[in-house]
Formats: C-alpha cells, structure tokens, sequence
C-alpha cells in the first residue's frame, strides 16, 4: 500500500507530457517494510450476497437394507362380496370312505298267492273256489273256502283272468261280504271267450276277498270254464303295509 503511494506522488512530480525525454524513468525498488509500522482500521463486513442457485440432484445412493416389518395395524372393516368367479375345473375322485357297519336287516312284508281253477263252476252266489295252486307260500288263500285272508294291513292288488263257454259269465270280487268289482262277458256261440279284471284294495288285518258268480234270479251266467288247455285264475298280493 505504502509503494502505491509512492509511485503516485513521484508520477505527480514529473513534468508534463511534453517536457517527458525519452529516458526511462527509473523506479525504486520497493523498501522493506518498516518495522513497528501500525495497520489501518479494520473496514465494516460486507454484505452478504445474493443465495446461489440450487446444484443439479446428486447421483443415485445404493440401496439401504431392508427395514424390520412394522406394527399390525387395526383390521379394516368388511368390504362388499365380490362377483362370484367362473366355475373352476371338476376335481378328482375323492379316496372312498370307510366301509360303515352293518346295519340291521329290515323285516320284508310278504303276503301273495296265485291259484287255478280245475272245474267248471255251476254255483252262484258263493265263493268260486280255486283250487290248482301256483303260489301260496304264506298260505293266506285258503284252498277249502276259496277266500283270502288279510294278516298284514295294507294295499293289494287282485286281478282274475277267467275262460268264458257254453254260457254268459257274470263274476263279481267280494270284499267282506260286498261285492266291488263285476265282469260280464257274453258267450258267442261254438267259441271259447276270454275276460279279465283287476283293483287295488286297502285291507285290514281279518279282511277277506274272493270271487263268485254273481247272484241267482239274475239269468243263468255259469259259464265259468278250465279244462287241460283253458285256465281261469286269481291272483293277489300285497303291494305295500301300512306304517302305523
């Protein structure tokens, strides 16, 4: 600072510009700095300057380890049913179960019969009596009275199929002592006829059914018929008990 104003001053004494010769001005070299010289006042701090603009975004850091799992939260409430999916793929056949245990054996109802007749039957008005058997295992037909007897309630069926010649047949099918079903066919003349009839019947334990020509003062209807070749029969069984 001291040499500036050293060279300000000598420049000031010099003579103007056109008195300048062409010698060079020979400047002194610098003194040393005197020792014990005194520094200036301090100058105020200067103003702080305007903020800098913001540097680009650095690189991406490498990637921290993963953090421990956080607390449950509280559960959420139930949201709405969702549509229902498409039926999946039919599955395979499940291993079979177990082979349960026996279980006990259910008692079968059993009452049928199925009879022939072996004669021409001429009598009216009493039970037609059937005596060729083709089936009686439980013996409720009874051969000597012509007659079935019920010993198990229920609903049966009867049917008869009779050979008609030489007269009309009129048959009725009895139960206890009422007649239910009638037949009639008329006889044609030099030809073997053929007529049938069947009913489902609700019986009581005691209840009886049979077959006979139908009533006397009515004409002559006995031409109920069997022979070798020619078969007239009843048949019955029980189609199921009753429950109670």
């Amino acid at each position: 600072m001291l040499l500036l104003l050293q060279v300000a001053l000598l420049l000031l004494a010099l003579p103007s510009h056109a008195e300048i010769t062409t010698e060079e001005v020979v400047i002194p070299p610098p003194k040393e700095t005197c020792a014990g010289w005194m520094a200036g006042i301090p100058g105020h701090p200067g103003h702080n300057g305007t903020p800098g603009r913001d540097g680009r975004d650095g690189a991406a850091g490498e990637k921290g380890e993963k953090g421990d799992a956080g607390l449950l939260g509280p559960k959420g409430e139930t949201g709405d049913a969702g549509v229902t999916g498409a039926e999946g793929p039919r599955g395979f056949p499940g291993i079979p179960g177990r082979k349960g245990e026996p279980g006990e054996s259910a008692y079968v109802y059993r009452s049928a019969f199925s009879v022939g007749l072996e004669t021409r039957v001429t009598v009216p008005s009493v039970p037609i009596i059937f005596t060729k058997i083709f089936y009686n295992q439980q013996n409720h037909y009874d051969a000597s009275t012509g007659k079935f007897y019920c010993n198990i309630p229920g609903v049966y069926y009867f049917s008869y199929h009779i050979t008609v010649y030489l007269k009309d047949v009129k048959v009725s099918l009895f139960k206890k002592d009422k007649p239910v079903l009638f037949t009639f066919d008329q006889y044609q003349e030099k030809n073997v006829d053929q007529a049938s009839g069947s009913v489902l019947l609700h019986l009581e334990v005691g209840d009886q059914v049979w077959l006979q020509v139908y009533g006397e003062g009515q004409g002559d209807y006995s031409g109920l018929y069997a022979d070798n070749v020619n078969d007239s029969t009843f048949t019955g069984f029980l189609l199921y008990h009753d429950t109670n």
